[in-house]
């Protein structure tokens, strides 16, 4: 997740996209059919009532309607703790550095800690449940007995150093020790790891034969159009078909046929080349791509991990074109970064896969929609940054039902990942939207001007610049998607956007305005808003959306900013994890936040949502300019209420549940993250001090964690 407001996280603060698209749009609208490009399309209006009942229209499947929420809203606090609703326990369950191994020692939480390739990473965000039944073989169903797989999105770092696992904090200056950065490279990555449930209490196991940690040092195997792809030669993989390692995963997925998929997100800051290399470059269309991809010559690498020495572990990360040719070199490997990975939890002999016809990107999470026999398999993405887009991944194999249990997990991931359709989204003012295709089968592509694609290959490594070209619409970061299984229609949240103008803002993005935090005026999209649409069927080329809430203050004028009519109890900035509970239809919304925190913690709401198109229109007015957008209905403390205040400094993140919906798991991601180098060794001065505070130790310094939420009556959560 990027922090677009939180101070000093300059390398989650990308926006390279300079493409205009509205006059993409025009020319698409005047010189092509809407066949040729769009296999389909939709004009219908967007303010069309379809019912306000929440979560009305039961789909076949679908979990039972909830009759409301069954909790009081926890109130707004600053406090260093996790509340959670009268009649509810937070436990916490899994913290950075917990030992995955027999052989592993006891973590100490000092900064004098090793073996970090078998402990519990840093910055837990996504996460996903996977069934053990009593005999510990995969399952389904079972609810107390399971493997949490996780990513380790990054590290609270300050001055290159992650100052917390280090015991003197770390050297803050270039060349950067290599015993610091072999620790850095192994808190990164993914971890699997089995938990179980006495009926009372969750522990962890820490012996498990499941357990086990992906890092960047891991080897992955590339599938997908991109293999072998000359874009993808590095001397690691002479002929483009392996990478090593997965990074600053953030958003995951479970796929239909039961294995994990993770996000690559804001990977391009940990590399380095330097201000000469356009240079050495000279016609290579790769320097447009890597300036579309944030990474300039010259500018600072996030850690200094290419300046730890002249070993191939750290030389990988300056991806400068320094040798005679590719193979010689490591130019090309951030190429083999920004993809989708899937991993099989219960299988650790099995290779991690880059998927890359899902496109390269900062990738949130991948949501799926419901399989269905005999049609393709629909994933939906987003890209995290200002002014990216949201895509949609169309399978050319169609859906066995067989496939849900396969003997090889992996091999029905082939089947289906490693080849399809991409699509990114255009949203029209009228309330209805486009899927536009990106392949060499859209001449807008083929023909493209604006960025050479000759294969499909280019078109999976260089995604962007591909929706680009098609004209899709620049969002305010798109985070990400969960699709509502009582109706099939798709949310996304779009977190925040603080360069978002009165110039550029549309129907789908409509708001700007100023906010004061603590007397300084915030500009933009400053809160952020969720997006939703209704699809034909999920392979459809055509949509209809409208704007389910707009994130605000309770005190924000109502006409202009606080369009959702949000209350003390449900008020909320920068809505990011977005998981819809399978067994109660909940919808959980999970902020990450820097611009209400002088007020509140970071957040978890449940809502109920209604349908597309259940709220109306409003015009918004900046000067001589009207903006009319599609809200949905206003919201109220009967339909979205707050559920849970995370401690001091931390993003509330990453949200799974057992399969009957009566254990909540949520990550807790870097409390004390605004805490000084300086005062590492002074924990009096850290911002947090989560979760030794609540019992879980040793030591003082905090630690992103995961807990696990139950009801004291052993009820369905939020019910």
């Amino acid at each position: 997740m990027t922090h677009d407001l939180r101070p000093g996280d300059i390398f989650n603060d990308e926006d390279s996209n300079t493409s205009n698209n509205p006059a993409f749009e025009q020319v698409l609208d005047t010189r092509l059919s809407r066949r040729s490009l769009l296999r389909g399309g939709a004009g219908v209006a967007g303010a069309a009532a379809l019912g306000a009942t929440a979560l009305g229209g039961c789909a076949t499947g679908a979990p039972a309607a909830v009759r409301g929420l069954g909790f009081q809203a926890v109130a707004k606090h600053v406090q260093d703790v996790v509340s959670v609703p009268e009649g509810y326990t937070a436990q916490v369950l899994y913290g950075l550095g917990d030992p995955l191994s027999a052989s592993t020692p006891a973590f100490k939480n000092d900064g004098t800690d090793t073996d970090w390739g078998n402990r519990a990473g840093d910055h837990h965000d996504g996460i996903e449940w996977f069934s053990l039944d009593a005999q510990g073989q995969p399952s389904t169903t079972f609810n107390s007995r399971g493997l949490l797989a996780m990513n380790h999105e990054a590290t609270t770092d300050e001055k290159l150093t992650s100052f917390f696992i280090h015991a003197d904090g770390g050297k803050a200056s270039l060349p950067r020790p290599a015993a610091e950065v072999d620790k850095e490279l192994m808190i990164h990555g993914l971890s699997v790891v089995e938990v179980q449930s006495d009926g009372k209490r969750w522990a962890y196991k820490p012996q498990s034969a499941f357990n086990r940690r992906v890092t960047t040092m891991t080897e992955a195997v590339v599938h997908g159009p991109a293999r072998g792809s000359e874009h993808l030669v590095t001397k690691y993989s002479p002929d483009g078909t392996r990478a090593r390692g997965t990074l600053n995963n953030c958003g995951t997925g479970k796929t239909p046929w039961g294995t994990f998929v993770s996000g690559e997100e804001n990977w391009f800051g940990y590399f380095f080349r330097d201000a000469e290399d356009d240079g050495r470059r000279k016609k290579d269309k790769q320097v447009q791509a890597l300036n579309r991809y944030g990474r300039k010559a010259g500018a600072a690498s996030r850690h200094g991990w290419e300046s730890a020495g002249s070993d191939d572990r750290f030389v990988r990360w300056n991806n400068g074109a320094l040798a005679a040719s590719a193979q010689a070199d490591y130019r090309n490997e951030m190429n083999t970064f920004g993809y989708v990975v899937e991993l099989d939890p219960y299988d650790k002999r099995q290779t991690l896969r880059k998927r890359t016809a899902l496109g390269r990107m900062g990738h949130e999470n991948v949501t799926f929609a419901p399989a269905v026999v005999g049609q393709p398999v629909v994933a939906y993405m987003g890209d995290d940054a200002r002014g990216e887009y949201i895509y949609k991944f169309v399978s050319s194999a169609r859906w066995d039902a067989a496939d849900a249990q396969p003997a090889h997990r992996l091999a029905a991931g082939d089947k289906y990942l490693d080849q399809g359709t991409l699509y990114a989204a255009r949203f029209k003012d009228d309330g209805s939207g486009e899927w536009l295709e990106l392949s060499l089968d859209n001449p807008v592509i083929a023909g493209s001007s604006y960025f050479e694609f000759k294969t499909a290959a280019d078109v999976a490594i260089f995604t962007r610049l591909a929706a680009d070209a098609v004209g899709a619409t620049k969002m305010d970061r798109p985070e990400w998607g969960g699709v509502n299984p009582r109706n099939g229609e798709v949310y996304f949240t779009l977190t925040n956007n603080s360069q978002r103008t009165e110039a550029t803002v549309d129907a789908a993005n409509p708001r700007v305005y100023t906010d004061l935090k603590a007397g300084k005026a915030q500009k933009g999209n400053v809160h952020g808003h969720i997006v939703r649409f209704i699809e034909p069927n999920p392979a459809a080329t055509n949509f209809r959306w409208d704007i389910y809430l707009f994130a605000s203050e309770a005190s924000a004028d109502r006409a202009t900013v606080n369009l959702s009519n949000l209350s003390d109890e449900n008020d909320l900035s920068s809505p990011d994890g977005l998981v819809f509970s399978k067994a109660t239809g909940i919808c959980w919304i999970q902020t990450d936040d820097g611009a209400y925190t002088d007020q509140t913690n970071c957040m978890l709401l449940a809502a109920l949502p209604g349908r597309v198109g259940d709220g109306g229109t409003q015009t918004l007015a900046y000067g001589d300019k009207r903006v009319t957008t599609h809200l949905g209905q206003a919201q109220s403390p009967a339909t979205l209420k707050r559920f849970l205040v995370g401690p001091r400094g931390a993003e509330i993140t990453g949200i799974t549940e057992t399969p009957d919906g009566r254990a909540l798991f949520i990550n807790i991601q870097h409390p004390g993250e605004n805490t000084k180098m300086a005062d590492v060794g002074t924990p009096a001065k850290y911002e947090s001090q989560w979760p030794a505070n609540a019992g879980y130790g040793p030591g003082q310094r905090p630690r992103s964690a995961t807990i696990v939420i139950t009801k004291n009556d052993g009820g369905q959560i939020g019910t």
